[in-house]
């Protein structure tokens, strides 16, 4: 005779899978940094009557001001020890290299997941493997945002067989690469044609350029690695788009992408598939169907 709960089909257990995922309440968001990318995913999700999310908390330096497009309901906090007190699901960090040192580690304690937008800071190896550490003691997920990148997902599935070469180029018209170091190395106001004004490694790009080629350390450590994922970065006349090319080979067989991003009206020098794909991450939390 069997003793015991009855025994659940296999419907009902997914059933509860399913209602576990998927929380009527909806989720709990907080983002880390009140600047154009922060602006421009509140308003795509704001657009979407059925995103199930509620923008609990803005993190910001102290001395920051409220901005107009924040929700009278946010609360604003200066103090990574008061994450918690928002009791937020997901922590969308979007300020910058150092608020991913600063908050980080409060961050993964405070929610489920944190999604990393400025993932050149993970370029330093001690600090990426401490956050990992810390996520797996604390049960939450450190999630790198695909940023300008909506194709990484292939490369990523690649990775799971032996690859032999990965090649990121990205490709922006000259003023985009204005304010850093390539302005030192060519005029950027005179270019009449292309010019590649970088060779080198993902971390070496990611390093030195990390406002313009942070999406190079996203590909790098979905694929092979920071220091052999070969980089170009290219001041190019002929285009009014930020471009990102990408190569790969390996067992899995060999990959071309090619992403032409508009840049976001805020701020030329990130592309708008950045806030895009924040929001598509945020939105497949809660939905039903998930792509």
């Amino acid at each position: 005779m069997r003793h015991g709960p009855p025994r659940q089909d296999a419907a009902g257990r997914l059933g509860e899978t399913v209602n576990a995922l998927h929380r009527p309440e909806g989720q709990r968001l907080c983002i880390i940094g009140s600047g154009a990318i922060s602006e421009r995913v509140t308003s795509l999700l704001a657009a979407r009557s059925d995103a199930g999310l509620t923008l609990v908390g803005i993190a910001t330096q102290p001395g920051v001001r409220r901005c107009g497009w924040w929700p009278e309901e946010c609360r604003q906090i200066t103090n990574p020890d008061d994450l918690a007190s928002l009791s937020p699901d997901i922590i969308v960090e979007a300020a910058g290299r150092d608020a991913v040192r600063e908050w980080g580690e409060a961050a993964l304690k405070a929610a489920r997941m944190l999604v990393v937008c400025s993932v050149s800071a993970l370029t330093h190896d001690a600090l990426r493997d401490r956050l990992t550490a810390i996520a797996a003691a604390a049960g939450s997920q450190l999630v790198i945002g695909h940023g300008a990148l909506g194709g990484i997902q292939a490369i990523s599935a690649a990775a799971l067989r032996p690859l032999k070469q990965v090649t990121h180029v990205i490709r922006k018209p000259p003023l985009a690469w204005r304010g850093t170091v390539a302005e030192g190395l060519i005029d950027l106001s005179g270019l009449r044609e292309a010019v590649t004004f970088f060779r080198g490694t993902a971390r070496e790009a990611a390093s030195t350029y990390p406002a313009n080629a942070n999406a190079v350390a996203t590909t790098a450590l979905a694929s092979i690695g920071l220091d052999r994922t070969e980089v170009a970065l290219v001041a190019d006349p002929n285009v009014d788009k930020n471009v990102h090319e990408l190569f790969a080979t390996g067992d899995f067989g060999s990959l071309s992408l090619r992403l032409a991003n508009e840049p976001m009206p805020s701020n030329p020098k990130t592309s708008d598939m950045t806030a895009l794909t924040i929001t598509h991450l945020l939105l497949g939390r809660t939905a039903a169907l998930v792509v």
